[in-house]
């Protein structure tokens, strides 16, 4: 093979099974991020599939990644779409995928080392924490038979509770006790069951799928540019650049390669910048690296990276599918209230994980001073302006705390190698 298709890629028609199969795996993740957030989930699709293309491309075909929507912008795309419209969030989404590139040309030049001085388990542990208790009460409002913003009651509270609680029942048990491909796809489980509950009790309107054609283009939105709405969103994506980073290496500690030199780290972001910067110039949430596919990789043992081409061009097909998403637009509130209970509680335990794993004292002056501060200014949801620039929420704990770790004297020892 050339050094554009390196030996490890092998696209064959037999594969094109168990490639689609990774797509079921990151389905439902992929679709819940535009559900929850007025986002069409037929764009998110096709945005999945053609990023997903673009980032083989620009790492040279070489990682068994696929990119889906990122939880870690629900929060300020809710917040974007109330105060400014569709239009102007995608255009603070886009210009996420220009920060993504920004990093990826530091590393190319500084060498990953600098991200661990600047961007440390103390300050990200912390954001990503944020992330998940600022968006509890969306979840908890959505299992009540509310809207997210709890204003607006959809269905009756015990009504909601039964379908909230036998999805998010469901998903549990999936995800502890499901074997083999069953247990990477909890989400899909949990959805049926509450869906199929919700048919039961007769609360899903059907209307919109008779109305919707079979074969449709998918509803396409172009962004508009507003500075407000820009710092709302740009700030956040301090999370998943680490978590990006954190991708890489466990895909790599699967396929016994190493990522970080071969294509190279930057490379990996520079992919993912440039696809998320594309989806918001269509109307998709930003993208990101998905766990669960690999955890299918790693289930499968099959570590052709051609296996993302074929979920990808099957996403892409599914996203002309009029019918798929007027189907996922009756799913009720509940059935994802249910899920969002998990999840949002999931994603503050993978940050406060973090913390664990890093070994920190966190009742050392410094470290106590940083996190304490990115929790209650996220959660207390103090806004900043200075000079026309706003902050507020997650985006203001995120600045906070690279500005926190940057400022702050810090102990000799604690001094990260460059």
């Amino acid at each position: 093979m050339s050094d554009t298709f390196p030996t490890e890629y092998q696209l064959r028609v037999r594969d094109f099974p168990v490639g689609a199969q990774m797509l079921f795996v990151a389905f439902g993740a992929l679709v819940l991020v535009p559900l929850l957030t007025g986002l069409n989930p037929n764009v998110a699709l096709f945005c999945a599939g053609l990023g997903t293309l673009i980032y083989q491309v620009l790492t040279k075909f070489r990682i068994p990644i696929f990119l889906g929507s990122s939880f870690s912008f629900i929060a300020p795309i809710m917040l974007c779409m109330q105060r400014y419209g569709e239009a102007a969030t995608l255009g603070g989404l886009a210009s996420v995928g220009l920060v993504y590139m920004l990093f990826a040309l530091l590393i190319k030049v500084r060498g990953p080392g600098f991200l661990k001085r600047y961007l440390p388990h103390i300050v990200t542990g912390p954001v990503i924490m944020v992330i998940g208790l600022i968006l509890a009460p969306v979840g908890v409002f959505m299992a009540m038979g509310k809207t997210g913003d709890g204003a607006a009651v959809l269905l009756p509270q015990n009504q909601a509770m039964t379908i909230s609680m036998i999805s998010l029942a469901v998903t549990v048990l999936v995800a502890i006790k499901g074997k083999g491909m069953l247990r990477l796809i909890p989400i899909i489980c949990g959805i049926a069951a509450g869906y199929a509950t919700s048919l039961v009790m007769g609360v899903v309107d059907f209307a919109p799928v008779a109305a919707a054609p079979w074969f449709k283009m998918p509803d396409f939105v172009t962004p508009e540019f507003h500075f407000e709405a820009i710092m709302i969103i740009v700030p956040v994506a301090i999370a998943p650049i680490i978590e990006h980073i954190g991708s890489i290496l466990a895909i790599g500690s699967v396929t016994g390669k190493d990522y970080f030199e071969d294509p190279g780290v930057h490379r990996s972001i520079l992919g993912d910048g440039v696809a998320t910067t594309l989806a918001g110039c269509l109307g998709g949430p930003p993208l990101t690296t998905y766990a669960e596919v690999t955890g299918a990789v790693s289930l499968i043992k099959i570590y052709n990276p051609a296996l993302m081409t074929w979920a990808a061009v099957t996403a892409v097909a599914l996203a002309f599918i009029g019918k798929l998403g007027a189907l996922l637009q009756t799913i009720p509130a509940p059935v994802m209230g249910g899920i969002m209970l998990l999840l949002f509680g999931a994603i503050m335990v993978v940050g406060l994980n973090s913390l664990v794993l890093d070994g920190q004292d966190l009742m050392k002056p410094r470290n106590m001073v940083i996190v304490a501060l990115i929790v209650v200014l996220g959660m207390g949801k103090m806004s900043f302006s200075f000079l026309g620039v706003h902050l507020e929420g997650i985006g203001l704990a995120g600045v906070a705390g690279v500005l926190l770790n940057a400022l702050l004297p810090r102990d000799r020892e604690e001094e990260p190698a460059i």
